[in-house]
Formats: C-alpha cells, structure tokens, sequence
C-alpha cells in the first residue's frame, strides 16, 4: 500500500507504507481510566503530510521508529496512577478519543515538510531523537529563552500523539540528529530522560560537593553516573529496591542507603536514613539534596538531609498535596530550592550528545552495561508486545526499550 504525502506545492509523493499500523494506544470511551491498565495494541490509521489541508505539514515530518524507550511518565499511564486529567482534557479539545502513547524515540525520517530542510537543516534519511516537549515559541519564557517552562507546551504521548507506532508525525523543530558511528542507537533513543538528568546536574555546580540522590529510578541513576563525571566528591544514593542501590553503586555512588529497613517516619521524613546522612557528612548535611522519586517523605528526606545553605533538586513527580512539617527551616536553614522540569531545547541536548559522544569519559559504556544490561531484558520486541511481559520487565528493570 502506498502513503501519499502532499507538498506545498500540491505535488505528490508516496512510500511504502499499510494504510494502518499498530500502535500503542490508550482510548477514552472503549477502555475507561478507572476500569482499565496498560497500553493496548490498536490499528492506527498511518500519519501523512499534507500541506494543502494543513500548511503547518510544511514544518512536520514522519519518521520510522526504530527505537522507543518507556519512561516513568508511561508507567505512571500503564498503571492509571498520571496524567489522566491532561491525557481525556486535550483529547476532548482536538475531537478525538484515542492517544498515542510515548515519547523517547530514536528514528529515520523518511519523508518532511517543504519547510523543513531550509529551516531546520533537517532532511530525509537523517537519524534523529527528539525533545517530548512541543513548544509554541511565543508565550513570553519561550521568548526569553525558558522555552522547557512553556506557557503552552503539549507533550508527545500525552496531549498530542506520541511515538509508540512505526511511523508517526512531528514538528521538526523538536529533532536532534544523531550520529549513530558515536552514540549506540539504543542510548541515543533516551536522549530525552538522559537530559533530564543533564538538566538536574547542572542546575548547580557539584564540583567537590557532597550530593544525596533520593530515588534510584533511571534518571536517577543516570543522575548518579553524570554526577560522577561532574567531579562530585561524595555521592549518596537512596531507594529501597536493593537491585538498583547496587547499580547505583556501579556507576559510581560511594555510598549507599536502603530504604528496606529505613522506613520510621517522624514528622514526615525517614529519620534512620537522614541520621545515617548526617553521620556520613560529619553532622553537616550534603550540599546538594537531589530528590528523584517523589513521594512525600523523599522530599521531606531531601530538605531535612541537605546542609544549612544547601541546594535541593527536585524532579520527582506526584501527583495531590504535600505536608512539609517545620515549613520554617527551609527558610532558617537558607535552602535554595530548584523545580526541574524537562529540558533547556537544545542547550541541555548539546551537553547530553558532547558527553555522550566522547567514550573517554566512560558514561555511555556504564548505561548501556549497568543501566540496559547490554539489552538483555531490556530490549523488547514491540511487534511482541503484550501487557503481562511489559510488566514483568518494568518490575525487573528501571529502564526498558522498545526496538521497532
């Protein structure tokens, strides 16, 4: 079957292509938030360009997936436990009921916009990841240059469609090309968590700092594996999933702190686990709390564990409100606290790709053989998928991928 692409220009163009593919999906009317879980495989009809119908086609191109990574933002959606609000909210704007799913992603495009080339540099057969964060470029953070805290963002696989499908359709701005002979192709495909973690690093400097990181999910790790590279003297990780405090240490944390048997709460944070820090720091308290997870009491963990004019990060996301007791001493204390959300587009890619292209410095080779295990478990079939092997390897693994 051909796909049919219409230029500018009125002229036509085709690939090979079915007229529908499979696609992670989840729907609004057939599946029921409260009464359902996981992704389900549905036909979707195939994405084109047409410029003629819709002249915005001139700056979008359809790409071929070939890899897919699954974020914790996906899990929060597999178990109904994030972003319900948003997802049926913009569904209900656009007139549809059904979302793709996803937003890492490594492809090739195969076909673009007659735009695109002259404004983006972006051209057919090019290997590309890409930002999740589709930005207006007009609010007024997009114009002074804080386009991840848009006005307007939409993001891939949440309020527009994302990219858990063979082929899909983005705005080409948000492209990065990858240069594949650099960076594994499996790697490259998480580019945009990776700079999550870039962005979280580097919000401070941690050159000879002590630094606590409080949840060993995989933005955490490769928090852990970046801080390394940053010359942080003292890294402290904290999770309670045995598994990923070893990985944890592998990539370079000095210490580590289960939450296994840390779990007495007092005034709202993990007491055993806040004095073990102290003892760790002399009493003093780290200098950069990094708070990765988070829940209520991991906050709670990052401020009362960080030194008196220390730095707090937090990324971690949950939804509903939170109790912070002795509210005042993030003020006695002269806590200074950063809220990171996505990344600089593209000043953090830039970061991500330069560290990551330079095999000297190890990072890449410890993700892939601690992180991904070398693809072992990691690596899915997505022709394969079913809901109850994609759990399994969620619960086994902090970081999975999908190869198309």
């Amino acid at each position: 079957m051909l796909c049919i692409f219409r230029n500018r220009s009125n002229e036509l163009s085709s690939i090979d292509m079915e007229n529908k593919s499979p696609a992670l999906t989840f729907d609004i009317k057939e599946d029921g938030w409260e009464t359902s879980e996981g992704f389900i495989m549905r036909q979707i009809e195939m994405p084109i360009l047409d410029e003629k119908k819709n002249p915005e086609d001139a700056t979008h191109v359809i790409l071929k997936i070939n890899y897919a990574g699954v974020c914790g933002t996906d899990r929060g959606i597999f178990y109904r436990a994030a972003f319900r609000d948003l997802i049926h909210s913009s569904l209900e704007k656009q007139g549809q009921t059904t979302r793709i799913l996803g937003h890492e992603f490594l492809g090739e495009v195969v076909w673009q916009g007659s735009m695109v080339s002259h404004l983006y540099n972006i051209s057919k057969g090019m290997t590309v990841s890409g930002d999740s964060h589709v930005t207006c470029g007009n609010c007024y953070q997009c114009k002074i240059g804080e386009n991840n805290v848009c006005s307007n963002e939409q993001i891939l696989g949440i309020s527009i469609n994302g990219i858990f499908a063979p082929y899909i359709k983005i705005p080409a701005k948000n492209l990065w090309p990858v240069d594949v002979a650099k960076v594994r192709p499996e790697i490259a495909a998480m580019y945009d968590p990776l700079g999550n973690a870039v962005h979280a690093t580097t919000k401070t400097d941690v050159r000879g700092k002590t630094v606590a990181v409080f949840g060993c999910g995989a933005i955490g790790l490769f928090s852990i594996a970046l801080l390394k590279h940053f010359g942080a003297a003292q890294i402290i990780a904290v999770d309670m999933n045995e598994k990923n405090l070893a990985m944890a240490h592998e990539l370079g944390a000095h210490q580590v702190i289960s939450l296994t048997h840390s779990r007495e709460l007092v005034s709202g944070y993990n007491v055993d686990v806040v004095a073990h820090i102290m003892e760790l720091t002399g009493g003093r308290g780290v200098d950069v709390a990094m708070e990765m997870a988070g829940p209520n009491s991991s906050v709670n963990n990052a401020l009362e564990s960080a030194r008196r004019g220390g730095q707090v990060i937090l990324f971690g996301l949950k939804d509903g409100d939170f109790t912070i007791p002795k509210f005042s001493r993030v003020i006695t204390k002269g806590l200074t606290l950063h809220g990171i959300i996505g990344r600089h587009i593209f000043e953090t890619w830039q970061t991500t790709d330069s560290i990551l292209s330079d095999s000297s410095n190890g990072v890449q080779d410890k993700i892939w053989k601690v992180i991904l295990k070398e693809g072992k478990g990691t690596i899915l079939p997505f022709s394969d998928y079913n809901n109850d092997s994609f759990e399994k390897a969620m619960n086994e693994h902090p970081k999975i991928i999908f190869k198309m």
